[in-house]
C-alpha cells in the first residue's frame, strides 16, 4: 500500500490549532510557576524545599559512586572529540554498568533512579563528555522508555523496556527536513494496512538514530472508518525492511553524537507498536518532555560547576600588573557571577526534579522554564570563561597541551553547550509555549472575547465571566505580603534573604498586572507581540529561579550543609537577577520592536541588498531545505549496531 505523497500544507491559525489540542487543556494539579504568572507567590508549595525517601537516595548516591569511577577510568573526552565517536567499548561499558536503564522500573531491569538522581548522573557523565551525556539522555529522556513508561500498555513495557534497560538504544524521531516546531506540517505517514501500519518519510536530527535499535516515530495516519488518525507515535524496530540512515550528521559541538538522517519506506510495523490511541502523538511528545527537557539542565549545571572550578583556579595561577587576576574586578564579576548562577541553576533543577518525583504539582511551566532559564545561562556562564581565559580560552585543548599548557577545553564547552538554546524547543519557541501556559487561565474566561470566529452571543456570555473573574482576581494584585517587613523571617540568617522573597512577591503581581494591561491593549493580537511575551516569561524566569536559590539556601543552612555560603551565592544571584528583571519590566513598554518589523519588512523586500555588497559568500551550492519527498533510498545506509 502506498502512502499520500503531498506535503500537509495548512494556514497558521490551522497550525495553531493542531498545537491546541495537542497540549494538556487542564489543571489538576497545583502549579508554583502557574500561580506566580497570576501573580500569586504560593511558596507553600516549594517550601519546606521537598526531599527523596531516604532509600533512594541511598540507591542513586551507590550508582553514583559506580559510575564516576567508570567516567574516571573508561571515558577518554580528548579522543571522542578527535574521533567524532563514542568507542563501542564505552557504550559497551555503559550498558553493563546499567546506565541505559537509569529511569526504567527495577521490575524491568532498570536501575529505577528517581529524576533528582538521574539528572544527576547525566550531569556527571555529561562532565565527563558531553556526547555522552547527550547518548544518555536521548535515549532515556524522549527516546522509548519515557512515551512508554507514561503512555504504553502492559504488553508493550514488557516487550521493550528490558531491552532498553540493558541492551537496546533507543532515539526519538519527530523533525522532518522541512518542519521543526511546526508539528502541524509534518509529512511522515503511516497508513492502516490489516495489523499493521505503512509508514513512509524522512526525519532529521535523530540524535541516536545512526546506532538505535528502537525508535519512537511520529507520523501522520490518515482518517479512515478503523481510526479517527492524525499524528500518532509508534514504536519502530531499526532493522525493519525499508528504514535507512542517510547520513551521519556533524556538528560544531557534541561531535560524538550520532545523529542522523533516516528515511522509511513502506515500513510495516505492526499495530500493536503504536502508542496510544491514534491522534494521541502530539500529546504523548509534549508530556514526554515535560520531565525529559530536564536533562538540558542537567548538562549545564554541570557545565557550570566545571567553568566555576576552572576560573577559580585559573584566575589564582595567572597573575596580572602585580595581582592574581580574580582581584581584578572586571574578572571577580565574572568569576561571581559563574558562582551564583550555577547555585541558582542547581537549585531551580533539583527542585523541579524534585517536584516532578513527587507528583504532587503540574510542573510543566518549571521543567520548560528550567530548560529555557538554564540553556541561555549556561551559555553566557562558558561565554565569560572564555573571556577570563582570555586566547587560551580561544585555543583547543589539543593545542595548549602541544605547547605543554593543561589542557582546558574551554572553546568545546563553548561549542557544546550552544545547542541547548535550540533542540528540544529552541528559546524562541519555548518563550511562545511557556507564554501559552502562563495566560491559560486568561484565556479560560476571557478567550471568546478576543476570538474572530465566535459569535456575538459567545462575546457576550464571555464577557460576563470575565467580570466576574477579573473583579475577584484584579484587587488581590493591588497589595500583598511582599510590602510587610517581617514576611518570610525565617530566610533571615545573618544575611537576609527574605528581602529577595517579598521582592519575587511583589513582581509576581507586577508581572500579572502588565499581562492583563496587555491582553486588554492588544486582544487577538496579543499572539503577534512575541517580544513582549518573551520578555514576560524571562522575568517569570527569573522570578522562580530566586524563589528556588533561597529556598535551597535555607534547606542546605538547616542540614548544617554549607549554609552560611549557600546564603552567600543566593543572595548574590539574587542581586544579579533583580537587575535583569528590571531591565526586562522597562524593556516591556520601552523597546525598539516596532522599528525592528519595519526593517525586517525592508530587509525581505530587498531595500537593503546594498548593504550586503562588498563581500564574497563562502557557502556551497545546493537547495535550502533538502529534497525529503517519499521512495525508496537512493544512498548506503550507514547505520550501526553497537554490541
Amino acid at each position: 500500500m502506498s502512502a499520500p505523497s503531498s506535503k500537509p500544507t495548512v494556514t497558521e491559525r490551522e497550525a495553531r490549532q493542531v498545537a491546541e489540542a495537542a497540549r494538556e487543556q487542564d489543571w489538576r494539579k497545583p502549579s508554583f510557576a502557574k500561580e506566580l504568572f497570576l501573580g500569586r507567590f504560593r511558596l507553600d508549595l516549594i517550601h519546606p524545599h521537598p526531599l527523596p525517601p531516604a532509600e533512594d537516595s541511598q540507591r542513586g548516591e551507590e550508582f553514583l559512586a559506580k559510575l564516576r569511577v567508570f567516567c574516571e577510568t573508561q571515558i577518554d573526552a580528548a579522543r571522542i572529540e578527535r574521533e567524532a565517536r563514542i568507542p563501542e567499548e564505552v557504550i559497551a561499558g555503559l550498558k553493563e554498568l546499567g546506565a541505559l536503564g537509569m529511569k526504567i522500573d527495577t521490575k524491568y531491569g532498570g536501575l529505577g533512579l528517581t529524576q533528582v538522581y538521574y539528572n544527576k548522573a547525566l550531569a556527571l557523565a555529561g562532565s565527563a563528555c558531553p556526547a555522552v551525556g547527550v547518548l544518555l539522555s536521548a535515549h532515556q529522556s524522549i527516546g522509548v522508555p519515557q512515551p512508554l513508561k507514561l503512555f504504553g500498555t502492559d504488553e508493550q513495557k514488557a516487550e521493550f523496556l528490558p531491552r532498553c534497560a540493558r541492551t537496546d538504544i533507543s532515539a526519538f524521531l519527530l523533525t522532518e527536513p522541512d518542519v521543526g516546531s511546526d508539528p502541524a506540517r509534518l509529512a511522515t505517514s503511516a497508513v492502516r494496512d490489516g495489523d499493521a501500519y505503512v509508514l513512509d518519510g524522512v526525519k532529521l536530527w535523530t540524535t541516536n538514530g545512526v546506532i538505535a535499535d528502537l525508535l519512537v516515530v511520529m507520523a501522520r495516519v490518515p482518517k479512515s472508518a478503523e481510526g479517527k488518525g492524525g499524528i500518532t507515535a509508534f514504536v519502530v524496530e531499526t532493522d525493519s525492511p525499508g528504514i535507512t540512515v542517510e547520513n551521519r550528521n556533524a556538528f560544531m559541538g557534541l561531535r560524538g553524537i550520532e545523529n542522523g538522517v533516516t528515511r522509511f519506506h513502506q515500513v510495516r510495523v505492526p499495530a500493536a507498536n503504536r502508542i496510544g490511541p491514534e491522534g494521541a502523538g502530539l500529546k504523548i511528545a509534549l508530556t514526554t518532555l515535560n520531565t525529559g527537557r530536564l536533562s538540558l539542565p542537567a548538562s549545564c549545571v554541570a557545565a557550570g560547576k566545571w567553568c566555576l572550578k576552572i576560573a577559580r583556579e585559573w584566575s589564582a595561577a595567572r597573575e596580572q600588573w602585580g595581582r592574581p587576576i580574580a582581584e581584578h574586578e572586571a574578572v571577580g564579576k565574572k568569576i561571581s557571577f559563574i558562582a551564583a548562577t550555577t547555585f541558582a541553576l542547581e537549585a531551580v533543577l533539583d527542585l523541579s526534579s524534585q517536584m516532578a518525583d513527587e507528583d504532587r504539582n503540574d510542573i510543566r511551566i518549571e521543567g520548560a522554564l528550567a530548560k529555557l532559564f538554564a540553556s541561555e545561562m549556561g551559555w553566557l556562564m562558558a561565554d565569560e570563561l572564555v573571556q577570563i581565559r582570555g586566547g587560551r580560552g580561544f585555543e583547543t585543548a589539543e593545542s595548549l597541551a602541544a605547547r605543554g599548557e593543561k589542557a582546558v577545553p574551554a572553546e568545546q564547552v563553548l561549542r557544546d553547550l550552544r545547542i541547548n538554546r535550540i533542540f528540544e524547543g529552541s528559546t524562541e519557541i519555548m518563550h511562545l509555549l511557556i507564554a501559552r501556559e502562563a495566560v491559560d487561565a486568561h484565556l479560560k474566561v476571557a478567550g471568546d472575547l478576543i476570538d474572530p470566529d465566535k459569535s456575538l452571543q459567545d462575546k457576550a456570555k464571555a464577557g460576563a465571566g470575565a467580570g466576574v473573574f477579573y473583579a475577584k482576581w484584579l484587587p488581590k494584585l493591588v497589595a500583598g505580603s511582599g510590602q510587610l517587613p517581617g514576611t518570610y523571617g525565617e530566610f533571615r540568617h545573618g544575611i537576609d534573604l527574605s528581602r529577595h522573597l517579598r521582592y519575587v512577591e511583589r513582581n509576581a503581581r507586577k508581572l500579572a498586572r502588565s499581562t492583563f494591561y496587555a491582553m486588554s491593549r492588544w486582544q487577538g493580537r496579543m499572539e503577534t507581540k512575541q517580544g513582549f511575551l518573551g520578555r514576560i516569561v524571562d522575568i517569570g524566569a527569573e522570578l522562580f529561579a530566586m524563589s528556588a536559590a533561597c529556598v535551597r539556601a535555607e534547606l542546605l543552612r538547616t542540614q548544617g550543609d554549607h549554609g552560611r555560603e549557600a546564603y552567600q551565592l543566593a543572595d548574590a544571584f539574587c542581586e544579579q537577577s533583580r537587575i535583569r528583571v528590571e531591565e526586562l519590566f522597562g524593556r516591556l513598554w520601552t523597546n525598539t520592536d516596532s522599528v525592528d518589523r519595519k526593517v525586517v519588512k525592508g530587509v525581505m523586500g530587498g531595500a537593503y541588498t546594498w548593504l550586503e555588497e562588498g563581500i564574497v559568500d563562502p557557502s556551497g551550492e545546493g537547495p535550502w531545505i533538502a529534497d525529503a519527498s517519499d521512495g525508496p533510498s537512493k544512498v548506503e545506509n550507514v547505520h550501526r549496531t553497537v554490541n
